[in-house]
């Protein structure tokens, strides 16, 4: 459900291109792991893997499960609510691992949420935290880097501004775009996996930053809204 609502939303409120440099939809059992950058992204990001025929188990700040609506929406469709600085924070990666196991693809941010600038600016990804290399590790998942660019453009900035910035969307209607790159198996220890999944992720990014600005690329072709 929650993909489908996303599918819906993000064409009203900006031009979506998505390019991947694989066919067909995400394998199952399969993570991917996208950059973190604004509270819309995840809208974003759902509707370009919707469009790609995959529809993953997010993970996600535990505290959009008390939001009205949302949270009925996000238990329906076994979403895994992250208790990010609690006791309960690992339960989560028994979660997903466990949606990965029955052949859910899982949807990960390994940045472990936001960055704290307020400007409209896209900028490549914070350093990972070790969540997603760990969930990998589990069950010997592969891991599909995700960039995606431009929804800074619909949210960021103080409250009033992603307000403001949410209302004036359908009008300004912002260029988004979303790249896959090609699945990774992380190798080694946790520390070199970590860092080998944010290099994959940050390809991915700048990818998309290449495509959202026109420069040419040779991986995949942009499927437009």
């Amino acid at each position: 459900m929650l993909s489908r609502i996303a599918s819906a939303l993000v064409p009203a409120l900006g031009r979506l291109t998505v390019t991947s440099e694989t066919a067909g939809p995400i394998a199952p059992g399969s993570i991917v792991a996208a950059n973190h950058s604004s509270l819309a992204d995840p809208a974003v990001v759902l509707a370009a893997l919707h469009r790609l025929g995959t529809e993953p188990v997010v993970m996600a700040t535990a505290g959009l499960w008390r939001t009205p609506v949302l949270g009925n929406v996000l238990r329906a469709g076994g979403h895994i609510p992250v208790h990010r600085g609690t006791a309960r924070a690992a339960t989560a990666l028994d979660a997903a691992a466990t949606a990965l196991a029955a052949g859910r693809v899982v949807l990960i941010y390994g940045e472990g949420g936001l960055p704290k600038r307020r400007d409209s600016r896209d900028t490549q990804p914070a350093a990972f935290r070790t969540g997603l290399a760990r969930l990998a590790a589990a069950g010997a998942a592969p891991v599909v880097p995700l960039g995606q660019c431009g929804a800074r453009r619909l949210t960021s900035g103080n409250a009033a501004k992603q307000l403001a910035g949410l209302a004036t969307a359908p009008l300004r209607r912002p260029a988004l775009h979303v790249h896959l790159g090609a699945p990774l198996h992380l190798e080694g220890d946790i520390t070199e996996a970590t860092a080998a999944a944010h290099r994959a992720v940050t390809a991915a990014w700048r990818t998309a930053e290449q495509r959202l600005h026109g420069a040419p690329h040779p991986a995949g072709a942009a499927r437009p809204a």
